[in-house]
């Protein structure tokens, strides 16, 4: 969300507050609980906050061909004729329509179809709506992985949950990419008008080293970080990137927030599964 909101003040506070209300109620609830709250939390946002930047935020066709083509060049090196595509939360779902015309089939899992129905779409994309929790897709089903914007939404609970259903769903040796905010510019929802800390419906923002213990954890064997749009190889360009990030955590928040918000506006990377 950007600092620049051309909302009041008034607004603006009206909006923290509600999805603090409702964000609170998802921190708060169990497993089970959250696959109810998940079809029903946004509705309510939408509803009590009319002018929330999603629904008043009018995207030209040029900014929506802009927004696929930059999602696109951090998964062209990974994508072929062959490849299976499965992206998490994938919206309306005009970045795996561009994405099918270059794979074989496309995967898109959310918690609902949020395609507008005068749109055509490829036959070689399926949509899965599912709760958020069990999601039937075979073993070991796609090539390559991807989630944008979405990891910061995940309750902290299912973090791990959700980083074991992408081992699982990769082929030996397949990628997730990924993109999320950087906690260190954060925090990139409402609460950053109120204060440093996330209170609304961004429930954990990473580094990039938090980012590589998790990946480690749930056997992803080899990271790397983008830069400019792409998969930077190097050791030593990740080790410096790490590096920076390093020195960057030991300034005071506001110098660290202000400096990061060019070099670290987000965790941009990708994963490679282990056997």
């Amino acid at each position: 969300m950007s600092s620049e909101d051309p909302r009041t003040p008034e607004r603006i506070r009206h909006h923290f507050e509600v999805e603090r209300e409702l964000a609170l109620q998802m921190r708060q609830s169990t497993s089970k609980e959250r696959t109810e709250l998940f079809k029903t939390l946004y509705t309510q946002l939408f509803e009590r906050v009319p002018d929330h930047p999603r629904l008043t935020r009018r995207e030209t066709p040029e900014s929506s061909r802009r927004k696929v083509e930059t999602q696109l060049r951090l998964l062209r090196p990974f994508l072929h004729k062959d490849t299976v595509f499965l992206e998490f939360a994938p919206g309306d779902c005009r970045l795996a329509s561009a994405v099918a015309k270059e794979v074989r089939s496309v995967i898109g899992v959310d918690i609902s179809d949020q395609r507008s129905e005068s749109e055509q779409f490829p036959a070689n994309l399926e949509l899965i709506v599912y709760d958020g929790h069990n999601l039937q897709v075979p073993d070991a089903a796609a090539d390559v992985i991807f989630s944008y914007q979405f990891l910061e939404h995940l309750h902290p609970e299912d973090v791990d949950a959700h980083f074991a259903l992408a081992h699982r769903l990769l082929k030996p040796g397949g990628v997730y990419v990924f993109d999320t905010p950087h906690r260190y510019s954060g925090p990139h929802d409402v609460s950053r008008h109120f204060g440093t800390t996330l209170q609304c419906f961004h429930f954990q923002e990473w580094t990039y080293r938090e980012m590589r213990k998790l990946l480690v954890k749930h056997r992803f064997n080899k990271t790397c970080m983008y830069r400019a749009g792409k998969p930077r190889f190097s050791k030593a360009l990740n080790l410096a990137n790490d590096l920076v990030e390093t020195v960057f955590g030991l300034l005071p928040i506001r110098t660290r927030q202000r400096l990061s918000a060019r070099l670290f506006p987000s965790v941009a990377m990708v994963a490679w599964a282990a056997d």
